[in-house]
Formats: C-alpha cells, sequence, structure tokens
C-alpha cells in the first residue's frame, strides 16, 4: 500500500560560532560557522490529497499550506515560505506527479521561534525535502540532499544533517565536527524577530574603515567540543553579528548582563539574533537561569533546551 504522507522533525540550532568576513562584490559575506542542533523542533507533514478533499491552493500551485503551532504567528502562507519554495524546488528537480487532480497538502506544526537566528525557515524547507524524498521513494543521499537544500538558503543543509557541523562559504558547505558530552541551554526569546539582511547591513557599517579579515574556525572551540569540555566552550563562544544585532535591538545588552550575574557558561546571540542562547552547566542551573530571566521582564519568553541532537528525520507514515 502506497504511503499516503509523511512526518518529519526536525530541530533548531545554536551558531556556536560565526564570523563573518567582509562583504564581498555579490553584496554576500564568507563565513565560517559552527552549528549545534538543538532539542527544539518543528513537524512537517507533507502528504497526498485525500479522494475528494478540496484544499485551499497556493494561488497558481498544486500545494496547500497550513501552518501550526506555538509559533505560527507571522510565518507567511504563500509563496515566499521556505517550505513551498522546497517543495517547488523538488518537484521541479525530480519531475514530481504533483498537480491540481494530484496535489500536496503541507502542514508546518511549529515551535521554533521565527526569525529569531534558530533556522526556523530554513528547518521547514529541510523537513520537506526529507518527505518528499521519502514521500516519492526518491532514495536520495544525504548529499544530494543538502545539494538542493543549499540552492534554498545557507543554513537549510545543516538543517537536514543536524549533530554538530561547520559550515563555510555562506555556511552551506557543511563538515560534521567531533563532539562529545549534551549542552544545556537557555534560550531567552524576542516578541520581535530580526531581519537577516537588517543585521549584516549594520555589521558592515559598524566595520567601515577597520580592516576584516577572512573568517576561520575557532581551534579553541573545536577543542573543548571534541574533549566535551562545557567550561571550555562557554568561554569560546562568539558570534560576529552580536555586536550588529544589539546595535538594532539595544534591549539585547540587558539580556546578556541577567545571564552573566546568574552564572551563565556563556552567551550569545543566536546568529543574526534576536534570540539569546545561554550555556549552563546542568538542568538544575538552566531552571535557575530561566526563572531569572523570566522576572527580569527583559525577554518575551524563555525556553530550555540541549542539544546536540539529529537532524530532519523521518518520525511517521502516513497510510
Amino acid at each position: 500500500m502506497r504511503q499516503s504522507g509523511v512526518i518529519v522533525r526536525v530541530p533548531g540550532k545554536v551558531n556556536l560560532q560565526l564570523s563573518v568576513g567582509p562583504k564581498e562584490s555579490d553584496g554576500f559575506h564568507e563565513v565560517v560557522t559552527v552549528f549545534q542542533a538543538i532539542a527544539l523542533y518543528d513537524d512537517v507533514t507533507v502528504r497526498f490529497a485525500e479522494k475528494g478533499e478540496r484544499l485551499a491552493l497556493i494561488a497558481g500551485t498544486a500545494i496547500a499550506l497550513e501552518i501550526t503551532g506555538g509559533t505560527s504567528n507571522g510565518v507567511p502562507i504563500d509563496t515566499t515560505n521556505l517550505a513551498y519554495r522546497a517543495a517547488q524546488t523538488m518537484i521541479d528537480s525530480y519531475d514530481l506527479e504533483v498537480s491540481a487532480e494530484n496535489p500536496l497538502s503541507i502542514t508546518l506544526k511549529k515551535e521554533i521561534p521565527v526569525a529569531g537566528g534558530m533556522a526556523g525557515g530554513s528547518a521547514d524547507a529541510a523537513g520537506v525535502i526529507v518527505a518528499m524524498d521519502a514521500l516519492f521513494e526518491l532514495g536520495l543521499s544525504r548529499t544530494e540532499m543538502e545539494r538542493i537544500a543549499s540552492t534554498l538558503g545557507s543554513d537549510v543543509p545543516f538543517s537536514i544533517s543536524g549533530g554538530v557541523a561547520i559550515g563555510r562559504g555562506r555556511g552551506d558547505q557543511i563538515t560534521p565536527v567531533l563532539a562529545q558530552g549534551e549542552y544545556h541551554w537557555v534560550l531567552a526569546l524576542s516578541n520581535q524577530g530580526l531581519s537577516t539582511p537588517a543585521v549584516y547591513n549594520e555589521c558592515d557599517r559598524l566595520r567601515e574603515g577597520l580592516t576584516v579579515t577572512a573568517p576561520t574556525a575557532n581551534d579553541q572551540l573545536l577543542a573543548a567540543l571534541r574533549a566535551g569540555d562545557a567550561k571550555a566552550l562557554g568561554v569560546a563562544l562568539t558570534n560576529d553579528l552580536q555586536s550588529a544585532a544589539c546595535s538594532l535591538r539595544p534591549a539585547l545588552r540587558l539580556v546578556l548582563d541577567v545571564g552573566r550575574e546568574y552564572g551563565a557558561l556563556g552567551n550569545l546571540v543566536s546568529g543574526s539574533g534576536p534570540t539569546v542562547a545561554f550555556l549552563v552547566d546542568n538542568e538544575e542551573k538552566a531552571l535557575d537561569l530561566a526563572v531569572a530571566l523570566s522576572a527580569s521582564g527583559v525577554v518575551g519568553g524563555v525556553l530550555r533546551t540541549s542539544g546536540p541532537t539529529h537532524g530532519a528525520r523521518v518520525i511517521q507514515t502516513l497510510h
């Protein structure tokens, strides 16, 4: 019996390192980043329409998109959605049989914060790629799926691989990193997202007149991961976009201060922000910091999680 759909679970991420090179002639920046997938997930369901089912198709397409979950507000339900773009890319690349007579339904159950520097949209795109590979029995290798992913966004390939990895180029050239241990995180969320292009533009503005060198991997950070040394990792956390994010959102500095006061091993703005990630010793310290951040009045919400975790994977087949 042919499967009628699949559900894929895909994680968010924190950037343990984000080093940004100078702005290039095409407007982009070379980066070196170290990703860690964390146990905060979106569930992506891709299925064929049931017989007689009427789907609300996105105009001009054979794809319907539904958004649910705790962080669904503000997610577009049109052709700008990365999950839709991933589906259309897979259809075009592999000549898949999807039409108005045989449409696809995509449901995103979201728990990863939106526009929070945690790859929420990228995770959904990765989930769709893995789901459609399974649904259409394409038998793609992870490398082939990551190649498709890299055409959609710099964080999408890592969302497929998960674990811990170095991203180079635009962040989409993924190399797995040897890492031991479990790491405990407290995430301070903002009520408002930050635009990644705006943060990069501010980074360029702050760097005007300075000599900016090509980015390289942080040897101390990689050694800490190999050793499973959370304290050493906390010291080595770094993000070249942090100053720009704090410039655009000065309240982030107050959030960072609260974490330092309560003994976080390290902290940084995740990616382009505005989520602030705090590395702590254990679950007890995580709870203490979460309570302090909630009481501070300077954050929109607080989550406790851990990493690393797996990349996008099928968790259920629908018949």
